[in-house]
């Protein structure tokens, strides 16, 4: 039912009001930014049961509820089968993990592939060891049971369903407490580079703090190694755009620099992000995407005031696309000017370079 309305169009809303609809769903994951605002905040230990209790947890805790179930399912099919399984002499499960492992060893020593492949050492060691196994089996007193077969066909379908339930438990193990497992990575990271210690920030961590741009850890290093202190307006903010640029397409050339102290502090970024990837892999965390050259010399062009014409000329880049990226150039020289307060002047001159011709009209609008 849809209340008539003048201004309402009826048919339209009922449309909207049977349209199917979406399930919500979070992207949140933690940052390091968010990670030392939290430490700083509430301490380590807090913070991580904060994220525990985050939206973006109940969703992937909430994901593995039918993954549960099967395992409870398997459990509960696999005693019944492990119980059909018993015999009067003996343990027949004991019996049958035997069985279970000669096929195994037997499997291992028939593979001829390169993958596998054993040295005559490894060969003998394993048909000695496969040998005692066999021994075992023929003295076990389930060996002698009229029902043998009949107890190890349900002992081994015992078996496989135990197997497919581990397989389960890690997926789950893996989907569970993702948010929390991801905060911990980012702690470890930021231990390892002197910005945390224990539950508290250290003085670094301070710019940290303040910088919650996408690349927020390689703007902060570049930051604290003085990658910008001596530049121009214009050449630090050629050199920030790299880290808020993605390229629709990867060129196969090497983008052009506007001037060569451009061309130098970048190779310094980008040495600095190789160092944080390699660190990041230590920890098993990514977060830090490749610094992208791509915008480096049209933002300079723009900052010395060339007219949008000329800067656009030569590439794919639509006026919708420039004035995008010189809003989110604007918006990360505010904050690098923030965190470090010696790049504050350069960082508003180079903020009131770029507020000018359709920049200024674009902002005006909102």
């Amino acid at each position: 039912v849809v209340q008539w309305s003048p201004t309402v169009d009826s048919a339209m809303a009922a449309s909207l009001a049977s349209t199917r609809t979406y399930p919500l769903r979070s992207s949140f994951t933690p940052t390091y930014n968010m990670s030392i605002n939290l430490i700083a905040r509430f301490g380590r230990e807090r913070a991580r049961g904060s994220l525990e209790s985050s939206f973006a947890q109940f969703q992937a805790d909430r994901a593995v509820v039918g993954l549960v179930r099967q395992i409870r399912k398997n459990d509960s099919a696999a005693a019944e089968q492990l119980e059909s399984a018993q015999c009067h002499l003996g343990d027949f499960s004991e019996y049958s993990r035997v069985r279970i492992d000669i096929k195994e060893l037997e499997r291992l020593l028939s593979k001829r592939d390169g993958r596998r492949s054993l040295d005559q050492k490894q060969r003998v060691r394993l048909e000695n060891e496969l040998d005692g196994m066999r021994r075992a089996l023929r003295n076990h007193v389930c060996h002698s049971c009229s029902d043998r077969e009949t107890h190890a066909r349900y002992a081994e379908r015992a078996d496989r369903l135990n197997r497919e339930s581990d397989g389960l438990r890690s997926r789950v193990e893996n989907r569970t407490h993702v948010i929390a497992k991801t905060f911990d990575k980012i702690c470890d990271v930021l231990t390892h580079l002197g910005y945390i210690e224990g539950e508290k920030p250290l003085e670094q961590g301070k710019i940290l703090a303040k910088v919650y741009a996408e690349s927020d850890l390689l703007l902060t290093e570049s930051i604290r190694r003085g990658v910008f202190d001596s530049l121009t307006a214009p050449e630090l903010l050629s050199v920030a755009s790299a880290m808020i640029y993605e390229s629709r397409i990867t060129e196969n050339y090497a983008p052009k620099m506007p001037h060569q102290n451009v061309a130098n502090a970048l190779a310094i970024v980008a040495k600095i992000w190789v160092e944080l990837e390699g660190v990041e892999n230590q920890f098993d965390v990514k977060t830090q995407r490749e610094p992208d050259f791509g915008f480096c010399y049209a933002a300079y062009r723009w900052a010395n005031g060339h007219p949008l014409s000329n800067v656009l000329k030569g590439t794919d880049m639509t006026v919708g696309d420039f004035v995008r990226s010189i809003k989110q150039l604007m918006d990360l020289l505010t904050q690098i000017g923030g965190a470090q307060e010696s790049l504050r002047p350069v960082c508003r001159e180079g903020v009131k370079r770029l507020d000018r011709g359709v920049i200024s009209y674009m902002l005006g609008e909102l």
